[in-house]
């Protein structure tokens, strides 16, 4: 017996010996019923697997978020150009003296005005995202043997433009609620759905030279929606985008860390004992459980990949969710925000506020994967 692995033998109900295993993560690991050793293999279809790894996923995006709700308001405040802290941006000091200066103003509650809203957003987004990533992997990786990068990759980037498509209004209510810092009209949820709803950017001004031109430029103008729903889908485009490189990057960063964590070389410090599960005609295959600290450094490296790869893409899908409060209020296109933001401050407008992007974005992901991988382990699948 090592110093990690304490076993006790206990009967149960029919008799029969269970065995408690007890591993210096703190986690207890339960194995009984020894007369059935060989699990059922897991069904990926089924309604059991689809609510157990949804809840699973959902749970761990709330704790990852809750964890860094006041470094996500200011990075928010910085990416956005909020005119009340545009100028702390771009140093690492800028960060405590804005969370310094929010909470002498707001309090607490400054510090995670919008989580409310990021709450409500994120269960369903990770939810459907873990969900939707171990459906599709299944699907192109069918065995381990098919385990290969560009299948990794694949599956993450279609996982996280699923999981997109279906929550993004509620993620623009969220930038909008994190991005008002004026004490005087605090906005709710209500308040703020209302003004995105009913906002109208001015009219643009054309002047074709052509009267066929200028008849259809008027049709468009008339028959697209200015308002309503539509406000609510600012920035979609570079969010999908978006999400190919950075969910992407961050399942198959996480997914090759995890191999690297499970070499034989490293895996009796790093996994858990009693804790995988061979492949065979009744059982799915089932990795070792990561130690802690090992779980919770690849899900930080995988935040640190993914954060790198995405970050100009997420600047500009900021700019644009808060286009109706800050400049002109005319609606720019992915391309003319980009313009706007490199004549601003040149390529370095695309990574502003990345230095608290990895504060916040490395513990998110560490926490966020660690919770994920053990509520998948305790609801057994």
């Amino acid at each position: 017996m090592t110093m990690t692995t304490a076993q006790t033998f206990n009967a149960n109900a029919n008799g029969q010996p269970a065995i408690h295993i007890h591993d210096n993560d703190g986690s207890r690991l339960l194995k009984d019923n020894m007369k059935d050793p060989q699990p059922k293999k897991v069904e990926k279809r089924s309604v059991d697997y689809l609510l157990k790894s949804g809840l699973a996923g959902g749970l761990a995006g709330c704790v990852a978020k809750t964890v860094v709700g006041p470094l996500d308001r200011v990075k928010i405040l910085f990416q956005t150009s909020n005119p009340n802290f545009a100028k702390y941006a771009g140093s690492w000091t800028g960060v405590p003296i804005a969370m310094r200066d929010i909470y002498a103003s707001s309090g607490a509650r400054g510090l995670f005005k919008g989580h409310s809203a990021t709450l409500l957003r994120i269960f369903p987004y990770a939810g459907i995202k873990f969900l939707a990533y171990e459906q599709i992997r299944s699907t192109f990786i069918k065995s381990k043997a098919q385990e290969t990068p560009g299948r990794r990759f694949v599956s993450g980037s279609l996982a996280g433009m699923v999981s997109v498509f279906f929550t993004y209004p509620l993620e623009v209510i969220r930038v909008r609620l994190a991005f008002e810092t004026r004490q005087e009209s605090r906005s709710t949820l209500r308040t703020i759905c209302s003004k995105i709803y009913n906002e109208v950017p001015p009219p643009i001004q054309h002047h074709p030279s052509n009267p066929l031109t200028a008849t259809a430029t008027h049709v468009v103008e008339t028959v697209a929606p200015r308002s309503g729903l539509t406000n609510f889908f600012r920035g979609f485009t570079p969010t999908m985008l978006g999400m190919v490189p950075y969910a992407g990057a961050s399942f198959l960063a996480h997914d090759t860390m995890s191999d690297f964590m499970r070499n034989p070389m490293f895996e009796k410090y790093t996994t858990l004992p009693n804790t995988s599960r061979q492949e065979s005609a009744t059982s799915t295959y089932k990795p070792a459980q990561l130690q802690y600290w090992a779980e919770l450094s690849t899900g930080g490296f995988a935040g640190f990949v993914s954060q790198t790869v995405s970050y100009p893409l997420e600047v500009i899908r900021r700019r644009m969710q808060v286009g109706g409060v800050v400049g002109d209020g005319h609606r720019l296109s992915m391309a003319e925000t980009a313009k706007r933001i490199f004549m601003e401050r040149g390529w370095r407008g695309f990574y502003v506020g990345l230095s608290i992007g990895y504060v916040k974005v490395i513990p998110m992901a560490a926490v966020g994967f660690y919770v994920y991988e053990r509520g998948k382990f305790y609801l057994g699948i």
